[in-house]
């Protein structure tokens, strides 16, 4: 959570009437008598019928909405305020930054209204509620293949998984990081060593959750580069990175970078190989926030749960893939062995006794009750027809990208299993040639991945415009409500523990020298209207920006050839022209430029992805 600075209420009134020469208590009256002014008919009725509601006084100055009011107010008064400046805010399904779901539908929404104030907490008050949590426990332990323990005296079988719900992966994360410290630090203590410098292993392209444990528990973090080609871990720098104060390894399934899949099985591996050399046990958490729903229903065959025996705990948030809304987390341990007693705490709280492992204690239920809601009225079959719909259209999205030439994509979700990066051969090229022929449904010919679209520029463009801020891309989108963030890749180089630190060398592809990219993170809701759409406002967009470019460039052209005077007034009109072409959307000239170019596209046969979204 974003951290919030103390504002002084009298203080900012003080500076307010300061910067407009005038009293504090001047501004107040000034800011009073707008309010009277501009009080609608019915609110001043409204106040006139609540005694002792004086509105306009309390609200008098920009600077009293920092201090609670003295005062009662009307509550539709209220809700008219609240409501008014939360307008401002962006549109949730145009927010192509976020992995958190925003469709909820009205018999969750109904769910939600009806169970908001229950406490997730209150296991005797709400013990069906609580029942509900179990049933989603024992759902996600048997999605994950978590093990049977068929030695029950009962004669039957049933799982040693246990599990507990959160308010989001960050928490989840931090308790599999705790199992995974205290069992080191108890595998220690029997053999007689320290337990003064833990470390744990993570990609540079982890969520900053898995290094917020790490500094908040006073554990090492021992960060992992990535891949030069596609971003993910560099598994030849996993190794050197090993000791016997390794805790674990945090193993990403879902890059919140490109959506790759870090290869748990293959790391696995690596660390089975270690323990054979050392007889040293390393074990590992699967951040799953994003992909350990998504991953284990739309690619089923893939290995990376608990059938891989190194795997001791899980998480997952369910506001995201699960499709719940915001304020949800899991996670599952492999076995009830696995979680040790002394981070248990035992409760006696309203007449009942309960175990509890948790970084916090009162919070909402109805998250866990849309959650049960969720996997009853969607099943397998539900999700997985949302999840092909999302990868489909990651992958319609990522192929036209690169017919525009304007871009190359980092992600690889709509590359054959095995090419991990479109610089490294045609064969992204000619699937976009042959689009109408790629079966864009079968996941297993595609790299397993999220639907997360990462792109940049292209070599060739970068070339042709190196002008262009690639970073001007988003913020030109954010004029059409779209948030589509740039931001810096990952680190490809990091000296092992106790070397000097290096400078950062920018991540080099080919001959692509770019370390930015542009992301999308395609959702339940960019259905195949708006999907069509966020792909014309990016060509309209670089085609303004390449306009603007073109018009600049000839502008200066005709500077350089004529007088002082001249070149004066000439420059005045070359950035007149610039913001009216960025302002406009292109100037007429620009216009016909964008009409020549499409035209010119029909003729020659190019691919229109307008009709197959």
């Amino acid at each position: 959570m974003t951290l919030s600075t103390h504002l002084d209420a009298d203080f900012i009134e003080e500076e307010i009437a300061e910067r407009d020469g005038g009293s504090r208590q001047g501004v107040v009256n000034k800011f009073t008598k707008m309010n009277h002014a501009n009080q609608s008919k019915r609110s001043r009725q409204r106040r006139k019928e609540h005694p002792g509601s004086k509105v306009v006084e309390r609200l008098a100055g920009i600077a009293k909405k920092y201090r609670i009011p003295e005062q009662d107010m009307d509550p539709e008064l209220a809700y008219e305020l609240v409501h008014d400046e939360l307008a401002l805010d962006g549109t949730t399904t145009l927010n192509l930054a976020s992995f958190v779901n925003v469709h909820l539908d009205e018999w969750a929404q109904k769910l939600i209204d009806e169970n908001l104030t229950k406490n997730l907490a209150d296991n005797d008050e709400y013990p069906m509620m609580i029942e509900l949590q179990n049933r989603c426990v024992s759902m996600l332990a048997d999605l994950w293949h978590a093990p049977i323990d068929a030695s029950n005296s009962g004669g039957g079988s049933h799982t040693r998984a246990i599990g507990t719900p959160c308010t989001g992966s960050s928490e989840a994360i931090m308790l599999g990081g705790l199992a995974m410290k205290k069992n080191w630090q108890q595998r220690r203590r029997s053999e007689g060593k320290s337990t003064e410098h833990p470390n744990i292993l993570m990609a540079s392209c982890c969520q900053v959750a898995l290094e917020k444990f790490a500094r908040y528990f006073d554990v090492e973090a021992r960060i992992v580069p990535v891949s030069k080609t596609d971003y993910l871990i560099n598994y030849d720098e996993i190794r050197p990175r090993l000791d016997e104060n390794t805790i674990g390894m945090f193993v990403i399934l879902g890059s919140t970078y490109t959506g790759g899949f870090e290869s748990v099985a293959r790391v696995s591996e690596i660390l089975d190989s270690f323990q054979k050399d050392t007889n040293i046990d390393i074990p590992i958490h699967v951040d799953g926030a994003s992909g350990g729903i998504l991953a284990a229903i739309a690619y089923p065959e893939l290995k990376w749960d608990f059938r891989l025996n190194r795997v001791k705990s899980i998480n997952t948030s369910g506001h995201k893939f699960g499709l719940t809304a915001v304020g949800l987390g899991w996670v599952i341990f492999r076995t009830k062995e696995w979680l040790p007693e002394s981070l248990k705490f035992q409760l006696q709280y309203l007449g009942g006794l309960e175990e509890s492992f948790s970084l916090n204690f009162s919070r909402p239920g109805c998250q866990v009750i849309q959650q049960y809601y969720n996997f009853l009225r969607l099943g397998r079959a539900g999700y997985r027809e949302i999840f092909d719909n999302c990868l489909i259209s990651a992958r319609i999205l990522s192929l036209f990208l690169e017919e525009t030439g304007y871009f190359r994509c980092v992600s690889n979700v709509h590359l054959p299993r095995g090419v991990s990066s479109s610089i490294q051969s045609s064969t992204s090229s000619s699937a976009a040639s042959s689009f109408g022929s790629l079966d864009l449904e079968n996941h297993e010919k595609f790299n397993p991945a999220l639907p997360v679209v990462s792109f940049q520029f292209s070599a060739e463009f970068s070339r042709k415009y190196p002008e262009i801020p690639q970073s001007t891309v988003s913020k030109m989108l954010r004029n059409k409500k779209w948030i589509v963030p740039n931001y810096p890749l990952p680190k490809t180089s990091i000296p092992l523990p106790g070397e000097p630190p290096n400078a950062e060398i920018p991540a080099q592809t080919g001959k692509i020298a770019n370390n930015e990219i542009l992301r999308v993170v395609v959702k339940y809701d960019l259905r195949n209207q708006l999907l069509d759409k966020l792909m014309h406002d990016i060509v309209d967009v670089v085609e303004v920006l390449v306009g603007s470019v073109e018009a600049m460039r000839a502008n200066v052209s005709e500077y350089k050839t004529h007088t002082e005077v001249a070149q004066q007034q000439i420059g005045e009109k070359m950035v007149y022209d610039m913001l009216l072409s960025l302002a406009k959307d292109a100037d007429p000239r620009l216009l016909k430029q964008k009409k020549e170019i499409t035209e010119s596209h029909d003729k020659h046969g190019h691919i229109s992805f307008r009709g197959t979204c």
